[in-house]
């Protein structure tokens, strides 16, 4: 059963990696539309929109994380826990790169047509990380909790 809990380790990784992929798409195909409008308004197009689209690859950073973190822990807990904690941790992290990734899309958009409000619209990309800082942080406590680190 010790399988189930490194298909756990992978499932941190894994699943954050992939919401962060799926952020990055979809806030630099937002990023790309939104320079090309510049472009032919011969509007200079902002570099700050690269804020906006690599912004959900820190997902994949707290996925590596809880990875290292939990794999020390591999033959201490139920490998059932880490899967869990792995498949549920991994999703929930991935959820919220995807969706920063369409908050950046958005503030790709009405950055690069108003050159207005980048700091309202990176605090609000930054509330969606908030998800996984919660995610991460918790499931480390919960770590320490049950293997009395």
């Amino acid at each position: 059963m010790q399988n189930a809990g490194l298909i756990g380790l992978a499932a941190f990784m894994a699943l954050a990696a992939v919401g962060s992929g799926i952020g990055v798409g979809v806030a630099g195909s937002s990023a790309i539309g939104a320079w090309k409008k510049c472009y032919i308004q011969n509007r200079p197009a902002p570099f700050l929109l690269f804020a906006f689209v690599g912004a959900p690859m820190t997902q994949t950073i707290y996925g590596l994380i809880l990875m290292n973190q939990f794999s020390a822990a591999v033959g201490s807990l139920d490998s059932a826990v880490i899967l869990g904690a792995g498949i549920f941790g991994g999703f929930a992290m991935g959820i919220s790169a995807w969706f920063q990734g369409v908050a950046g899309a958005a503030a790709s958009d009405a950055f690069a047509e108003t050159g207005k409000g980048f700091a309202n619209y990176i605090l609000v990309v930054g509330l969606v990380e908030t998800v996984a800082l919660f995610v991460m942080v918790f499931l480390m406590l919960l770590l320490n909790n049950m293997t009395g680190a």
